[in-house]
Formats: structure tokens, sequence, C-alpha cells
């Protein structure tokens, strides 16, 4: 469905950030890879986490679930034998599942978003799993991909870095279970370090025993570990609020956001601070961001490396900044459901944004008086995007028709009905 977004010049009220991603495929999946019966409070409801949900099931997990919790009782380091996998679009999903489906005999990864998942690819992932002696048949990386394991091996491990985290996060699920000691030696420059942090707290949680050099380079994982049952509970989520936060930084706010720790490891957390320095009036306590905005903002520079997947929403409120703003060290935004800079720039411009381009960085020329707006986008079936593209709609001074904006479900199904809740001129069309 598309979705008309109006010039909307005030927000207000309060709302409950949504619960992490990230922590809640984490957490699903180290319940699953546990013996015995786990319970993780408030967990996410996304595509993505459905996704996890949906395949740990498969693979023989059993869950129950009400409003408040998750309860499931885990496979071990034996998932059934199943013929097929289907994780949706979610990447993430995907490449934890490779690592764990090597322990599985014979298992097929579906390609069921060719335009989307089926297009990323996956090489250096595949690449280590072979050094585990798993057999891997894919389409030059990519999309359907099988995977003949059963017992793969631990030992010297050698993955690349500098395309995705979520590579060397899908070793360090599986090698604890595996009979051999193993050393993991990550090639390039590692992305989304924080992200592999997020991993290792888990992991250490789930009681798993992971030696990490001080800069993740290197790791050694002792073999023949058992995942426990444990009891977590997921934080809000800062990707998805931080298009919330600067929604209500464009604009004339009155906007609470809840159920954002303030010292929280997830690296999109530095939304705040981001905001902070382009001078918007907020304050952050108690777990609560509390945003005054008055719709001037001062441009910003930023490494964007620790906090990807809140880059977007920055942009979009660099978009109406006072002066030039640069985002760097970027490009792994190139290689997500979308390419995130070149993708989402070109709509930037069609609405009117003054934009620029470099292969790791992003460029914004402000404008402070607001973008033209009156015409139709194309979100490239991405979340991100769209509650980026939001935000810049509600500056805009004709509406701007997103089209495809259902996909947002895969992070932040309610991310409409917050706004909404928040004042902002929304509605779905046919």
């Amino acid at each position: 469905m598309d979705l008309i977004v109006k010039p909307t010049p005030q927000l207000q009220g309060e709302i409950g950030a949504l619960s992490s991603k990230n922590y809640t495929t984490r957490y699903l999946l180290v319940a699953a890879l546990a013996e015995g019966t786990s319970t993780v409070y408030f967990p996410a409801h996304s595509e993505d986490s459905d996704a996890m949900r949906r395949c740990i099931q498969d693979l023989g997990a059993v869950l129950e679930e009400d409003d408040e919790k998750a309860v499931i009782t885990g496979f071990g380091r034996h998932p059934r034998d199943v013929r097929e996998l289907n994780v949706g679009n979610a990447g993430a999903v995907l490449r934890f599942l490779m690592g764990v489906a090597s322990l599985c005999p014979d298992v097929t990864f579906v390609n069921t978003y060719p335009d989307s998942l089926g297009k990323r690819p996956h090489d250096d992932l595949i690449t280590a799993l072979g050094q585990m002696g798993v057999q891997v048949e894919h389409n030059n990386g990519r999309l359907p991909i099988r995977i003949q394991g059963g017992q793969p091996k631990g030992g010297q491990i050698k993955v690349s870095g500098s395309v995705s985290s979520q590579y060397l996060s899908a070793l360090l699920f599986v090698t604890p279970l595996l009979a051999e000691d193993s050393e993991i030696e990550v090639l390039g420059d590692l992305k989304s370090k924080v992200v592999v942090g997020q991993t290792l707290e888990v992991l250490e949680r789930a009681g798993i025993v992971i030696h990490a050099s001080e800069d993740y380079m290197h790791f050694r994982v002792p073999g023949n570990q058992s995942y426990q049952a444990k009891t977590y509970t997921v934080q809000g989520d800062y990707p998805g609020s931080a298009a919330v936060l600067a929604a209500a930084a464009v604009t004339e706010s009155d906007v609470l956001v809840k159920r954002l720790p303030e010292q929280s490891k997830q690296g999109e957390r530095a939304v705040v601070d981001v905001l902070r320095l382009m001078e918007v009036p907020l304050t952050h306590d108690n777990d609560e961001v509390h945003v005054k905005g008055n719709g001037k903002l001062k441009a910003v520079e930023f490494d964007g490396d620790a906090a990807t997947d809140a880059v977007l929403a920055m942009v979009a409120a660099a978009v109406f900044a006072e002066g030039t703003s640069r985002f760097y060290n970027v490009e792994n935004l190139r290689y997500k459901e979308c390419d995130r800079i070149t993708d989402y720039l070109a709509e930037l411009r069609k609405a009117g944004a003054n934009v620029e381009e470099r292969q790791s960085e992003i460029i914004v020329h402000g404008r402070p008086e607001g973008v033209e707006g009156g015409v139709e986008i194309n979100a490239h079936y991405d979340h991100r995007v769209i509650m980026a593209l939001t935000v810049v709609g509600l500056r805009a001074k004709q509406p701007l028709k997103i089209k495809d904006a259902h996909h947002v479900a895969k992070s932040y199904p309610q991310f409409f009905e917050h706004m909404q809740a928040l004042g902002a001129q929304v509605e779905w069309v046919k």
C-alpha cells in the first residue's frame, strides 16, 4: 500500500519505544540453541523478528507467546532435519541461521524477495563456512542457498568484516557448539563493531564464553559449550525511534519517547547525541528522551559506522539544517535492503533535497526553508527509507506519496500509528 505524508508543522504527545529488533532476534536464537526453557519479555513483533520465530520453530524449538513474553523450549545443538527455511526479507536472520543450519544435513534457504534480500551477497559467510567443512551451493553468493552440513568443524576460521558484521555474528553463535575450539580472525575493516558487541553481550548472558580481542578482530571460542536456558528482557529500539526523534526535531514539537535507556549498547543511541550537536532542544533522563523541537537545526559531521540503522533518519533531519552536513564511513549502507546511499538520495532529490553521494559518504546541503515535495517517491521496499522519507514529508511544502510504505512492517509495524498519535498527517491510499 502507498502512503500520503502531508505537511505537519507540529507534533505532540508521548509514546513507548517499540522493543529492539536486534536484541529480540538474538535472544530468540540463543533461547532456541539452549536445552531447556527460556523466557523473553517484551519481544519485538516485526517481519524480521517473526521470521526468526518461524524459523526456530521449523528447526525444532517450541514457542508459546502471550502479550508480555515468549517462552521458548530450545533444540540445543540438535536442530530438526528440515529441507527448507524461509527468512522472508530478513538479512540478519538469514545470516545467523546459515551458521546454525550448518548443524543440519541438508537445508535450502529459499528466495522469496528476489528484488530485495535476493540481491544481497553472502559470499564472505559462505567462504567461512567452507573452512568449517560445510558445503554450500548458491547463486553467485545469493539466494537460494543450500547448506549441506551436519558435522561442521572448528579450528582456524577467517571471515571478512568489510561488508557486514553479521557474518562474524553467525560464526560466534555456532562455534561454541562445535567439538573443537575455534580461532576466528576477521579480515579487512570490521563494519558495525557496536553490533558485534550486542552479539557478545547476548552470548555472555546465555552462558557462552568467548575471548575477544579489544578491537574485535580476533576471537578464541572454546568448543563443547552449551547454551543455558535463561530469562531475558528486551530494551527499547533506538533504530526505529531515530525516525520519531528526527521527526520531532524538524517540527515544532513536544514529544516524549519512553523505554530508551541512556546506557544502552545500541550504537544508534548516538542519534540523541547527533540531535544535540544539531542544537535540537532535548533531554535524556530516566530512560526517556524528551524533544521540544523548534524546527531549527545546525549542520553536523558524523561517523555513521557505529549507528548504521539511524543514519537515514539523521540525514532526513539534516535536509532542513542550516549548513552542510556530512555522514561518513557509511559504505555498508549500500548492502542493505536496497542501496541506502544511491537509492535513498535519488528519492530525496525528487522531494527537493540538495544531497550528494560519495562511495562511503552522504553530503547534505541543508534547506531550512523546507523542500517542495508534491511528488511520488519509491522507498525501494526498505523500512528505513520509508521512515526517513516520512520525516522529510512532514516539512515538505506539498504532500509526498511513498510507494509500498507497508514494508515499514519489516522492523516497525506500528510506526505510522505512533506518528499519527503524535499528530502527523499521514494516510494510507490504495
